[in-house]
Order: structure tokens, then sequence, then C-alpha cells
């Protein structure tokens, strides 16, 4: 089975839809997607998703069904350094994170003050349960860190969601801490995720992520990627989000 996650094209927070060049984004995306024998859809149920969702879906002539779990792995917390509040628990400097070891760590990560303060473990698994329900509907079912199939398929399945929560799902799925992921990797607007499984013993299923973040429908179109996704390359630079 393929598994893709698409984060929503470049996003207008403000009307929480998209921007001219979302729009733009979200096009280029849909004569990928089009292209490809789809089994079903999934959609966070955010507007910018659902926006980006809907020119494929449009296309193919096809629905997605909406799952609340899927939107941003967006919930406050509280420094306890510091007793600053942060409406946003996976947005740290590198001096904050980098240098506390359970952070790196796949459990411990969700014990620190910091995510405790936000019952961010709960709303974690909360996420994992859904991301297993909908592969249990695909006959994957979740057995200790893998997974297990009497009928593996080579469906694929398409989740438009966003970035924070797409690095929750693989952290569950791939059994690794979150939080580097949400610090050091990037996803661009609209780009494309892909995991595959791997049954090298039979009925035993492991996920292996073949491209994360891919933007080849923008690069083949001569469209640059959004820096949505980004933070500034040097500090200087006060142009680019710090």
């Amino acid at each position: 089975m393929r598994l893709i996650f698409v984060r929503h094209a470049d996003p207008d927070y403000s009307i929480d839809s998209l921007t001219e060049k979302g729009w733009k984004e979200a096009e280029l995306l849909s004569r990928r997607l089009s292209s490809m024998d789809i089994k079903a859809f999934y959609c966070s149920p955010l507007g910018r998703a659902r926006d980006t969702a809907s020119l494929t879906l449009q296309k193919m002539g096809r629905d997605a069904e909406i799952f609340d779990f899927l939107q941003e792995f967006s919930y406050p917390v509280t420094d306890p350094e510091t007793g600053e509040e942060r409406h946003n628990c996976w947005d740290l400097m590198p001096s904050r994170w980098t240098e506390e070891p359970s952070y790196f760590e796949r459990e411990r990560w969700m014990d620190t003050p910091l995510m405790l303060s936000g019952q961010i473990g709960a709303h974690y698994r909360q996420v994992a349960e859904g991301i297993d329900s909908i592969l249990k509907k695909h006959g994957y079912a979740r057995f200790k860190n893998r997974y297990r199939t009497e009928n593996g398929n080579r469906d694929t399945i398409v989740v438009f969601c966003h970035f924070g929560v797409m690095c929750v799902m693989l952290s569950h799925l791939l059994g690794i801490s979150p939080v580097p992921l949400w610090h050091g990797f990037c996803a661009a607007p609209s780009s494309v995720t892909t995991l595959y499984t791997e049954e090298r013993e039979e009925g035993e299923v492991f996920f292996r992520c073949q491209s994360f973040g891919d933007t080849a429908h923008l690069y083949v179109a001569g469209e640059d990627p959004a820096f949505a996704a980004r933070f500034c390359e040097t500090y200087d630079n006060m142009e680019e989000r710090h």
C-alpha cells in the first residue's frame, strides 16, 4: 500500500484558505494526483487543507472523508522555565530543544515539563489512533510497533493535512520522536510525502518513507515552492520569518 501525505498549499491563515500562489500550487498538484489510481482520500477539516484538496477532487469526481484528528497539531503549552505561554507546542528555538536529550527519544519527549503542560501526549495518541483507524480500514492493523495484514494490497490513499500533524503521524508510523522531524525536516506547501508498506515477512508490515516534501509538480511547471515552510536562512535577513 502507498500512503501519501499532502501538505496544504501556500496558506492565507487570516481566512484559513489559500493565497493566490496557493491556488496555483493546488492546481499544479491536482494535475499530478489526478493521473494516479487513488483508492481513497482523507482530509483535515481546516479550510486551507480542504481548499487544496478541492481541485483534485473536482477533477477526479471524488470526495474526501473528513477527520478532525487531521487538523494541525497546534496546541498551547506553558514554558516552565519562563512562564511564557506558547500557542504552538512544536515551534521551539534550537537552543531550547536540542539541549534536552528527551526530545530525541520516541516516548520521553512527551513527558518533558513543556509538553506535559499542554497534555501533548494525549493529543499525540489521538492522532496515532486516528491514522491507525484509517490503515485498519485498508487492511493493516497495528501490532506492537508494526502492522499486520491478512490481505496486503497495492492501494494508494491520499491524506490532505498540515506539516505539524504529518510529522506526528510519521513519528508514530516510523517509531521516532516527532521533535527532530518538526525542526529538522521541511515540507513546502503543496508538497507530497510518500510512504509504502514493506511486507518482507508474510503478514508483517513496516512503513518506509520513499520521499519527503516532494515538489516535483511545481518545478515541472517552473513554479518555485513557497517560503511558508521555512525560517530565515541567515539571521540578518529580516524579510524572512524568524
